[in-house]
């Protein structure tokens, strides 16, 4: 992602548009047997687009609405050596194929798993300054946070950098647990059908998102130890802003109501997120 990257499409503030998307290996992978070694690495975790939002400034702030996630019927799942929770000790690559059918996952014979569709890569352009941002790598901007709340009916809010925001999205799963930790969830390809709204004088120091009446502030740094501190303070503050408590009630009420969650461990940036009902922030319109 990046400050130079070519808009494939100009939108308004408002418009509804679709994406289409490759999964995360490009659509490379077709079969169980199939060489990993002779796949483009170049070419994982591809992002769609940008598209140039016409009314979005440097400063504002992208409201991306999920409207549909369309997947077909066949994920996609790889891990190995150096990949993943079990990187060090994983001998050899392993790719397993799994259909889907009736809203589950056929994993194995005797276990089905439900379907959670959700959206690995999404973001804005970074600033001008930061260069080239790789789509594996989730930031400030957003990118690959992989945070299965980032599906259908989420309001995702992402921060506008440069000039027309340059959304782009990709890397979506049929399923997925919180952490990632065999580097991958159940990859497919999609359509993602998204409606943005651009927000004036609407300053936010991480993506966050609001879902059935919870909101997530959602930050990624080197360690998930920064990640979580980051997601936490940023939660503080929204506490201290839209309930009118003081720093030491906030924390008070987000060690007793906040949910602090893991979204991925295994990107070069850790993912967290702490997730507070909605209903105590009584000021936030």
């Amino acid at each position: 992602m990046s400050a130079e990257n070519e808009p494939v499409l100009t939108v308004q503030d408002g418009d509804t548009i679709t994406f289409e998307t490759y999964d995360c290996f490009t659509d490379q992978i077709t079969a169980e047997d199939q060489i990993v070694e002779a796949l483009d690495w170049n070419k994982i975790n591809p992002a769609t687009g940008p598209i140039f939002v016409e009314e979005a400034e440097e400063g504002d702030v992208l409201e991306v609405t999920i409207r549909s996630i369309a997947i077909g019927d066949t994920a996609t799942l790889m891990t190995g050596p150096d990949l993943g929770v079990l990187g060090d000790v994983l001998k050899s690559t392993t790719i397993k194929r799994v259909p889907i059918k009736h809203e589950k996952l056929l994993f194995t014979d005797d276990i089905t798993i439900p379907i959670n569709k959700m959206i690995g890569v999404i973001g804005t352009a970074p600033k001008k300054e930061l260069g080239s941002i790789s789509c594996g790598v989730p930031d400030f901007h957003g990118g690959n946070m992989d945070t299965t709340a980032i599906t259908e009916g989420t309001k995702l809010y992402l921060p506008v950098n440069v000039q027309g925001a340059l959304l782009a999205l990709g890397d979506c799963h049929a399923a997925m647990g919180d952490g990632e930790v065999s580097v991958c969830g159940a990859e497919v390809p999609a359509e993602v059908t998204v409606t943005v709204r651009v927000l004036k004088e609407h300053h936010i120091p991480t993506p966050y998102l609001i879902k059935d009446e919870y909101i997530s502030m959602i930050a990624s740094a080197k360690t998930l130890d920064e990640a979580a501190e980051m997601a936490t303070k940023n939660m503080v503050k929204v506490v201290e802003t839209f309930a009118e408590l003081n720093s030491d009630e906030a924390i008070h009420l987000l060690s007793l109501a906040g949910q602090l969650r893991i979204s991925q461990i295994v990107d070069p940036n850790k993912t967290a997120r702490m997730e507070l009902p909605l209903r105590y922030l009584k000021h936030l319109k």
